[in-house]
């Protein structure tokens, strides 16, 4: 009985090793998302002196999106494989590493999410004859919840690493 529990255990602790095809395929996508965001920055560059103010801030807002969007995803590959699959050899080069644990990655993806959010309103905001006012309604509440969901995160992660007396084990 006790080699059928070492012979689960080992399984299930190798297919941590499944999750490096996600990140991966997380890397790749990130390439593709270079490419798009090469195309906007030229697009841009190019009709930059036919742009009016407003045009061009929803076109860096734009390009602010994007390096943000590419952030979330290299902060979720970096830090998912290492709290989940392996450390890295060269602690040296990613020094930083050891500060994004599992909470800490929650917090930080939920607040690139409002900020994304952010971005996404002010742009609509600059063009607000184009929305109705019940789409600016959905997306200000849809904007708000984010926020309240990062905040709760939060709490809920600052009340988690509070030490206590009377804090039960973790789980």
């Amino acid at each position: 009985m006790k080699r059928l529990e070492i012979f689960v255990e080992t399984v299930i602790l190798a297919s941590r090793w499944l999750l490096v095809a996600f990140y991966i395929g997380l890397g790749v996508a990130l390439a593709l998302y270079a490419i798009t965001f090469g195309i906007k920055l030229v697009d841009f560059a190019s009709h930059l002196f036919d742009l009016d103010e407003t045009e061009t801030i929803l076109k860096i807002l734009g390009l602010i999106d994007a390096a943000l969007i590419a952030s979330l995803v290299v902060m979720v590959i970096i830090s998912g494989y290492e709290n989940f699959v392996s450390r890295f050899d060269n602690e040296d080069d990613v020094h930083w590493l050891g500060q994004i644990d599992a909470g800490s990655l929650k917090i930080k993806v939920a607040s690139t999410i409002v900020a994304i959010s952010s971005i996404h309103l002010l742009q609509i905001f600059l063009n607000v004859p184009q929305y109705t006012d019940n789409q600016i309604m959905w997306y200000t509440v849809l904007h708000l919840t984010f926020i309240l969901s990062a905040l709760f995160l939060a709490l809920i992660d600052k009340i988690s690493k509070k030490p206590g007396k009377d804090r039960g084990p973790d789980l």
